[in-house]
């Protein structure tokens, strides 16, 4: 790989076409990056004609297409991650891009939301004796989520049978009731340590339909985490495969009837960082991301 006196570092995103792009915190990271003297452009991940070997490190920022394209995606992974550096991992972005990891998690040992897997030609079998939600394996930004009661037994079958005809693999979890009172919570890390912590309130709304548009962070506010959601984010991040060396990760944790953290999502991929809400945490995400282009 050719050396340049100042990084090259790739932030890689998806192609808005005709719409301006929803990643709000790319704008702030180029400019942020080419004042501290690296030579960073955005880049489109499924580009034919980007060089990636042209790269010192692709840092995969806002690739929120791909979980409808999880095969081309899987493909450029690990093209790109032979090319240059990839963060995070490809190994570990393939593992992330299925929530199947859920029951990684879970065997060893980590607290998570109960997680059922429904693959095309399953029966739909589902709770006839609490509220739940359907969702895809392979998603983003609550798209195809939808939480239903019993009753609503029929709309959640359609559901099913809608994703199961596209060819995904659905989960049925119960629904957390604590997220409507306390939200979720969102525990950043970034360059090995403890970026920021927030808090959401609840993404779906009853009778919203699963193929409605969401927003996916309501009512989004700066937290301040406690010691046991610490303590379940660091045991999630302890428990991914081969110890990689993640540059940044995102664990999505929920409040159990217990009381206690669960996870509900762990985001290797392409977190939103919520830098707008974080102005200082700007300075760290940057020295990071040049300490790992080796700049």
């Amino acid at each position: 790989m050719t050396e340049h006196p100042d990084p090259r570092i790739a932030l890689v995103t998806y192609d808005p076409g005709a719409g301006a792009s929803k990643d709000r915190d790319l704008p702030v990271l180029l400019r942020a990056l080419t004042a501290a003297g690296a030579d960073a452009t955005a880049v489109y991940w499924d580009d034919p004609e980007t060089d990636w070997a042209g790269y010192d490190l692709a840092v995969i920022r806002s690739t929120w297409d791909y979980c409808w394209r999880t095969e081309e995606f899987a493909d450029w992974v690990t093209r790109c991650g032979k090319a240059t550096r990839l963060a995070n991992p490809a190994d570990v972005v393939l593992w992330n891009t299925d929530k199947r990891y859920l029951g990684d998690l879970a065997a060893a040992g980590v607290p998570v939301v109960p997680t059922r897997y429904l693959a095309p030609g399953d029966a739909p079998d589902l709770p006839d004796d609490q509220e739940h939600v359907v969702k895809p394996t392979s998603g983003a930004g609550a798209r195809y989520a939808a939480r239903y009661t019993p009753a609503d037994r029929e709309t959640a079958v359609r559901h099913l049978a809608r994703m199961h005809a596209e060819g995904f693999t659905a989960m049925v979890q119960p629904y957390m009731r604590g997220i409507d009172v306390t939200g979720e919570r969102a525990l950043q890390y970034f360059g090995g340590r403890l970026l920021h912590a927030s808090r959401k309130g609840a993404v779906l709304a009853p009778g919203t339909a699963y193929d409605a548009d969401k927003v996916p962070h309501p009512d989004l506010r700066p937290w301040a985490p406690t010691p046991a959601e610490l303590s379940v984010a660091e045991r999630a991040l302890a428990a991914v495969p081969g110890d990689p060396d993640l540059l940044y990760a995102r664990v999505d944790l929920v409040l159990g009837d217990d009381g206690e953290p669960r996870v509900m999502e762990l985001e290797l991929i392409e977190p939103a960082l919520f830098l707008d809400l974080h102005p200082d945490s700007l300075p760290v995400v940057v020295e990071a991301i040049r300490a790992a282009a080796g700049g």
